[in-house]
C-alpha cells in the first residue's frame, strides 16, 4: 500500500498533538532508533529516546496542530513537508514550517530527522515577534 508508512505517523503525530498520545509514537521506533531536529544538539537513543524528544516537542507547545502538504514514500524511506501553527506556553502565537525525514527498518522508524528554521521558531517561542507569528493557530484541514 502506497503511503502507509507515511499516514501511520500523520495519525500518530495528530494523536500526539492533540491527545497527548506519546506512546503511540514511540511504538512506531525501532529499539535502536536515532531522533533529533536542527534545533537540537542531542540525539535521542532508543525507545526512550524517541519518548523523551515527542515528550518534550509537546511540552514545549501548549497547543499545535501540524498540517502536511506532501507526502513522499520511496522505499524505506519516507519525506514529510509539514507546516505546524499553534501557541507556545507562554501564550506566543507559533507559525512554522519545515520537512521531516523517516527511514524505515520493516515496520519501525530507524531513523527521524526534522528540517526546519530553528532561529524563527525561537523567536516565537520566546518573544512571539517573529512575523510569521501573526498567523491564525488553526489552519483548514
Amino acid at each position: 500500500m502506497a503511503m502507509e508508512r507515511a499516514q501511520r505517523f500523520v495519525d500518530a503525530l495528530s494523536r500526539l498533538e492533540e491527545d497527548g498520545d506519546v506512546e503511540g509514537m514511540v511504538a512506531l521506533f525501532s529499539d535502536d532508533a536515532q531522533v533529533s531536529n536542527v534545533a537540537s544538539s542531542r540525539n535521542f537513543s532508543g525507545k526512550d529516546g524517541a519518548r523523551r524528544f515527542w515528550s518534550e516537542y509537546k511540552s514545549t507547545l501548549r497547543q499545535v496542530k501540524s498540517v502536511f502538504r506532501n507526502q513522499i514514500e520511496a522505499g524505506e524511506r519516507v519525506a514529510l513537508e509539514w507546516e505546524s501553527h499553534g501557541t507556545a506556553q507562554n501564550g506566543a502565537a507559533v507559525a512554522y514550517e519545515g520537512v521531516s525525514i523517516l527511514e524505515w527498518d520493516g515496520e519501525h522508524i530507524r531513523r527521524f530527522y526534522a528540517y526546519f528554521d530553528p532561529h524563527l521558531l525561537g523567536l516565537e517561542l520566546t518573544q512571539g515577534t517573529a512575523r510569521r507569528s501573526e498567523v491564525p493557530a488553526t489552519t483548514p484541514a
